[in-house]
C-alpha cells in the first residue's frame, strides 16, 4: 500500500471534503460534514493541488514552482500525512 511518504502516491481531497474561500474574512476554509477548518495559505494551496491526478512529487514541483521556493518536499510530506490522519485527503 502506498502513503503519502511516497513520492509517486496521488493524493486528492476526501470525498467528504470541499475547499472553500471565504470571501467576507478573506480566509480558506476546508468544509467536512461535522465542522470547518480554517486553512493558512500554503495548506490551502496543497489541498487545492490535491486532485487526484497529480503525485505527490507533482504537487512540490508545483509548489517550489510557484512559491520560488526550493526543497518544499519534506513540508509537503508532513502536511499530508497529518491531512491524512485527519481524514481531509485519501491517497491512492
Amino acid at each position: 500500500m502506498m502513503d503519502e511518504t511516497d513520492l509517486t502516491a496521488i493524493p486528492r481531497l476526501a470525498t467528504k471534503a470541499m475547499l472553500r474561500h471565504d470571501s467576507v474574512r478573506d480566509v480558506e476554509l476546508l468544509l467536512l460534514p461535522e465542522r470547518v477548518v480554517l486553512l493558512n495559505k500554503s495548506g490551502a494551496t496543497i489541498l487545492a493541488l490535491c486532485d487526484g491526478s497529480r503525485t505527490v512529487r507533482q504537487v512540490v514541483a508545483q509548489l517550489e514552482q510557484d512559491f520560488e521556493a526550493a526543497d518544499l518536499a519534506n513540508d509537503v510530506m508532513t502536511f499530508l500525512q497529518d491531512a491524512r490522519g485527519r481524514g481531509w485527503v485519501v491517497v491512492t
